[in-house]
């Protein structure tokens, strides 16, 4: 296994130690503790500059592989959910929110596998929109996490409000990305059996 295959890997399992720091502390509730989300937020920007990284190296040293293709996307949907569930629950992110990203997602990801299974089985990687779409789900989580962290329970309604405007920007973003790369890949809806 290449290197940028197992960064792909440690930013899975870097999930659960983020979903651990997540829920030991409740934002705008008197269960707040600001250090527990400053470490998810930490948590979270390692795991997403493995995102970076492992692309970066795979394109730099010629290591792109299927498994690549298929592990990395699968990586950033497990810790954008995650993220974006404990921000459902902290009330900054509508389930509306959260209800496109998941449709876009299984959208996405079952015009894969139906690619994957066609005659001449093609892998397709993520594009342009996709990844301005996960840069975007990324930096939402990493402000959220920072800033509640950062202004504690002294100004929830700015770091809320702000936070919820950029959910609704992801979930627009999200969608674009969704229509965008269903019209781009329709060839494989059309001619699946």
């Amino acid at each position: 296994m290449n290197l940028p295959n197992k960064l792909t890997l440690a930013r899975i399992l870097l999930v659960p130690v983020f979903m651990v720091f997540a829920s030991l502390s409740q934002y705008g509730t008197s269960n707040f503790n600001s250090s527990w989300y400053l470490v998810a937020g930490v948590v979270f920007a390692l795991a997403s500059f493995t995102d970076f990284l492992d692309g970066h190296l795979a394109r730099k040293w010629h290591m792109v592989t299927d498994f690549g293709k298929f592990a990395d996307p699968l990586a950033d949907k497990l810790l954008t959910t995650v993220a974006f569930l404990y921000m459902m629950r902290d009330g900054i992110c509508s389930p509306i929110v959260l209800a496109i990203i998941l449709a876009r997602e299984f959208a996405v990801s079952g015009l894969r596998m139906v690619a994957a299974g066609a005659k001449d089985g093609k892998v397709i990687a993520a594009n342009m929109w996709g990844k301005v779409k996960t840069v975007l789900q990324m930096l939402t989580i990493i402000f959220y996490y920072f800033a509640a962290a950062l202004s504690g329970p002294s100004d929830p309604l700015a770091v809320g409000t702000i936070s919820m405007v950029l959910c609704w920007l992801v979930a627009l973003v999200t969608a674009l990305s969704g229509i965008k790369y269903l019209w781009d890949n329709r060839s494989f809806i059309n001619t699946a059996k």
